[in-house]
């Protein structure tokens, strides 16, 4: 049985982490710490556990295997390097972190102390996006070409905690950096799991189209990104990333190869559709992708469960997570310079 702390309470621990720890039969929660102690005390109240003064104190006690880190994106560098270094094993909410740097730091961190270091990169896991990875391997449309994958929704004042226009998402100070880091680093991460390549090169415009703060002025963090990639294998496509879609959530991704086209969650019905040059479809309904409004179990807890007991976390890993904030990072400086970017692919001395 492996005890787990939980650092930050918001919406993602309570909707996703703590239910998923709770069901797994191998996690229990030791404790929580948040700066809003009500919260962390009604959680424990709820599910049993204490609550922890600072996250230090957290960190310093030996009962504690491992933390998820739920804080805000400016402060996952810092926690999750003090984690490692404390000897606990990490489970780190994404955006990995908020500077190239503070990656970097974080992936060293774990090398040194020989401790798991996880990133929640939950599309990774979806059903769909497992056997759309399996049929791009077994050649099922042949070699891919182009794709297009898009991860849009109303924005996240809606999910957060803290619901309106004064969420800490639109706060640059807190979260650094918008609906690229939000979303876009799902999808990247995605196309790169999906295809076993990298990202290498960028061309991206973020901007911000809509959203106000509580002062009526807009965001200082992006709430569109739209970036064309050029992967290692050849293949280019779009990414694209919103909190300006105010109707259905877009979560799709379409592969284009040379051999036919795989539609991915762009179907009610049918999760995977594999489209044959002759017209031929074959339709595979294997499930539907979780949305804010439709909560459903990610997999990454028992991933992350199943990796403390020995089990490799692949694409999950910090190392692997890199690759993709590379990426995101690389986005950031195309759109800042209006130039095409290629991304740094150096290796990690794991990797």
């Amino acid at each position: 049985m492996y005890k787990v702390g939980i650092i930050g309470c918001g919406k993602i621990a309570q909707v996703r982490h703590i239910p998923e720890y709770l069901a797994n039969p191998e996690t229990e929660i030791a404790g929580y710490f948040d700066l809003n102690t009500q919260r962390a005390q009604e959680l424990a109240k709820a599910h049993g556990g204490r609550v922890y003064a600072t996250y230090q104190e957290m960190l310093g006690d030996p009962a504690v295997d491992a933390v998820s880190v739920c804080t805000v994106n400016t402060t996952h560098a810092e926690i999750a390097a003090a984690a490692l270094r404390a000897g606990k094993h990490v489970l780190c909410e994404k955006p990995m972190a908020s500077t190239l740097e503070e990656c970097e730091a974080m992936v060293a961190a774990a090398r040194e102390s020989g401790r798991l270091l996880m990133i929640g990169h939950n599309q990774e896991l979806a059903r769909a996006h497992v056997l759309a990875k399996q049929l791009l391997e077994e050649g099922a449309i042949g070699k891919l070409l182009t794709f297009r994958t898009t991860f849009g929704h109303g924005g996240p004042e809606t999910w957060s905690v803290d619901a309106g226009n004064s969420t800490w998402f639109f706060d640059k100070k807190r979260a650094s950096m918008g609906a690229m880091a939000d979303l876009g680093i799902h999808k990247t991460d995605l196309i790169q799991f999906l295809s076993g390549q990298k990202v290498v090169e960028v061309t991206a415009r973020l901007a911000t189209l809509d959203k106000t703060d509580a002062s009526g002025n807009l965001i200082g963090v992006d709430d569109n990104a739209v970036c064309i990639y050029r992967l290692s294998g050849g293949a280019i496509g779009t990414m694209t990333a919103s909190w300006t879609y105010y109707g259905a959530e877009d979560n799709s991704t379409i592969l284009y190869g040379t051999n036919g086209i795989l539609r991915i969650y762009d179907d009610p019905e049918y999760a995977v559709r594999l489209i044959r040059p002759n017209g031929e479809t074959v339709l595979y309904r294997v499930d539907q992708i979780q949305t804010n409004d439709n909560q459903t179990s990610s997999g990454v807890i028992d991933r992350f469960a199943a990796c403390l007991g020995g089990e490799d976390p692949g694409h999950l890993s910090g190392e692997a997570a890199l690759n993709a904030m590379r990426a995101v990072f690389a986005c950031i400086e195309s759109s800042q310079t209006g130039r095409t970017v290629a991304v740094d692919q150096k290796e990690s001395e794991n990797g």
